[in-house]
């Protein structure tokens, strides 16, 4: 494959994602909160969270390997920042939820393996050809800096929310209640806020095209499910904040 037929399929990839927006603006996905009948078999919603989030380092390991092409520096360091958000992702995380009785359809667990999969080829195969020419000198770009900053500070914030969501259900209990405090107080969803922050600071530090495609698709993804549960929470809550936004502080 050369450069520019990767390039065209990233491109077709990300155009796909702008295409489905408005979708996923008018369908919420069925699953945690919004679940439902009538969406096909289903799984133990722990089991399907960890088999459709481990496909992405996977894939994106076997991709990197498969390229063959010797990794400066910087790669080492994106390489590093993937395996450790989907070491959180697959595994801490999921662990870590009460979920107990809690399903998710087979349907939403394929097409998130269909996504894990592509962003994880996409990203792997690109940093382990010979096109991810970093240097050393890379090290010392201010993208690099800014974009690790960034990255950071999205994933501090995704995993400061996603531990405020499970104290909520530390005393054993199982149904939802209104989350209080820090960015919850501005918006409904920091996790999904700090999860989009988090792949903008990545797109950054690589400053590459399936990075980049990778961000589009993140916010593509959580904006649309950030406003869902936003709806859910003021149609479930009569008390809930009326100046708390969906993702953005004052914005939306």
């Amino acid at each position: 494959m050369t450069q520019n037929q990767f390039d065209t399929i990233v491109y077709a990839w990300i155009a796909m994602a702008v295409l489905l927006l408005p979708v996923q603006l008018a369908v919420t996905a069925p699953y945690g909160r919004h679940v439902r009948p009538r969406w096909g078999p289903v799984i133990g919603n722990r089991v399907g969270w960890i088999v459709m989030e481990a496909v992405s380092p996977i894939v994106f390991a076997a991709a990197f390997l498969y390229g063959g092409a010797p990794a400066p520096g910087p790669v080492w360091v994106f390489l590093a920042l993937w395996m450790a958000h989907y070491l959180n992702r697959t595994f801490i995380f999921p662990l870590r939820t009460k979920t107990a009785g809690k399903t998710i359809p087979l349907a939403i667990v394929a097409s998130a393996i269909l996504f894990n999969a592509f962003n994880g080829w996409s990203n792997g195969f690109y940093l382990g050809s010979p096109w991810a020419a970093y240097t050393a000198a890379w090290f010392l770009d201010i993208r690099f800096g800014a974009g690790i900053a960034i990255f950071f500070a999205g994933a501090a914030i995704n995993i400061w929310a996603d531990n405020r969501l499970l104290a909520l259900r530390r005393d054993g209990k199982s149904g939802y209640s209104i989350p209080r405090g820090g960015l919850f107080e501005r918006v409904s969803c920091p996790n999904h806020l700090g999860e989009i922050v988090e792949w903008t600071g990545f797109a950054i530090a690589c400053w590459n095209l399936p990075a980049a495609a990778f961000a589009v698709w993140t916010a593509a993804n959580l904006g649309p499910r950030a406003i869902s549960h936003h709806r859910w929470y003021r149609r479930e809550f009569p008390d809930y904040p009326q100046g708390r936004r969906a993702l953005l502080p004052g914005i939306l």
